[in-house]
């Protein structure tokens, strides 16, 4: 049973864009360190091979579980309202649709620009050109082999300031060669994760069961019922670990042994653990003491969803059992007796005050948040992370309004 059924609607209606930004700082904590070890170029080639091996898979899983499968450019319009490579509000997507085979999205804002440009032109043609030419068509795939995403204008912005941010096309033709998976996906389509069973969503249940019915500008995660907005936080956490598990097998073909490999992937997740915790305490209001620690780490994606990571609260234990997560070596395999570092994070983002106690095997331990007297210091993977404009984001009210063809 997932740990999001005891959330109110309200407050799953917030934490489902959390999740969804959260996912998008994946990269801002693990390229950082993917550039100290391997360097700009190598960094971006990660980037592909991590975005192309899981985005199509858990783009197609989020399609069955709202309903909304099809071939057009109206359903790769949805997917990516629903993917953690744009989130909404911090990556503004705006669509425009013409008919079923041809679309334009513009960004009116897009906070990965943002945190790249400072570190000059090279950086942003890595992350705008290299980067998302092979993944924006990998994301496309999940719809429609024939499909096209070519830019309009994109970054380096000339002039300086020039808005929209970047503009492109999207074009479905027969007459276009068919888009071929990378190598990496078939790696990640073999993994656990890219299967596991969520429960279903209940069509009697109070609100919009489903996403079938016309794109909107931007999706009102208030208007879907407690049931969806279950499965919909469950399957944001499902896409963060099939981005892992894609971002551990390129950094693996890099590495120059499983030290580096389990230093690079630990920093990743400290980084992105801590901000994370921070974004969603402050969303939902989490208790500052040692009770509201041990919900934070349970309402946490890295012990999320409950079908793939089993943990359960036991009293004033966290109890972690072997599960599939494990057999993939997910995040959860980074942490353990003696490997503390990214559940520290977590609750230091509460308050700087609290700490972990972990007993027992690597693969099924327990967990005890304590407070000490002295506050730690930040992490330094946190404050890295931190350097991203995605760490203060605030989010908007945003009416629904509906996308009809032009």
């Amino acid at each position: 049973m997932s740990h999001y059924r005891d959330l109110s609607r309200a407050d799953l209606a917030t934490l489902v864009p959390e999740l969804l930004l959260m996912g998008q700082l994946i990269d801002r904590s693990g390229m950082a360190w993917c550039i100290s070890a391997f360097g700009r170029e190598q960094m971006a080639q990660i980037a592909i091979e991590e975005w192309a091996g899981s985005s199509q898979i858990y783009t197609r899983r989020m399609q069955r579980a709202l309903g909304y499968e099809g071939t057009d450019v109206v359903t790769i319009f949805k997917g990516l309202q629903l993917d953690i490579g744009a989130p909404p509000q911090f990556m503004d997507f705006r669509y425009t649709v013409h008919d079923p085979w041809r679309g334009e999205f513009r960004l009116d804002h897009c906070g990965a620009l943002m945190d790249v440009e400072p570190m000059g032109e090279d950086y942003v043609r890595s992350m705008c050109h290299d980067i998302e030419d092979p993944t924006f068509d990998a994301t496309a795939v999940a719809t429609n082999p024939k499909a096209q995403v070519r830019p309009v204008h994109r970054p380096p912005r000339t002039p300086a300031d020039r808005h929209p941010h970047c503009a492109w096309t999207v074009v479905i033709d027969e007459s276009h060669p068919p888009v071929e998976p990378l190598p990496a996906f078939h790696e990640i389509v073999r993994t656990r994760a890219a299967t596991v069973e969520l429960d279903p969503i209940d069509p009697a249940d109070d609100g919009q069961s489903d996403y079938s019915g016309p794109l909107v500008a931007d999706v009102d995660f208030g208007a879907f019922s407690h049931s969806a907005l279950v499965r919909i936080a469950d399957e944001v956490c499902l896409q963060m670990h099939l981005l892992n598990l894609s971002f551990v097998l390129a950094v693996a073909q890099r590495a120059g042994d499983d030290t580096q490999l389990a230093e690079i992937c630990e920093k990743q997740l400290v980084g992105v653990a801590g901000i994370g915790a921070e974004r969603i305490a402050r969303a939902l209001g989490v208790d500052r003491d040692e009770a509201g620690a041990l919900r934070l780490l349970q309402l946490h994606p890295l012990l999320n969803p409950a079908a793939y990571v089993d943990s359960s609260a036991e009293g004033d234990l966290l109890r972690v059992r072997r599960s599939a997560a494990h057999d993939d070596g997910a995040w959860v395999a980074l942490c353990g007796p003696g490997r503390t570092r990214p559940l520290q994070a977590i609750v230091r983002a509460l308050d700087p005050h609290l700490d972990v106690e972990v007993e027992g095997a690597d693969d099924d331990w327990t967990l005890r948040v304590v407070r000490r007297p002295e506050p730690a210091p930040e992490a330094s993977e946190v404050a890295v992370t931190r350097f991203s404009t995605g760490s203060s984001f605030e989010f908007e009210p945003r009416r629904a309004l509906p996308i009809t063809p032009v």
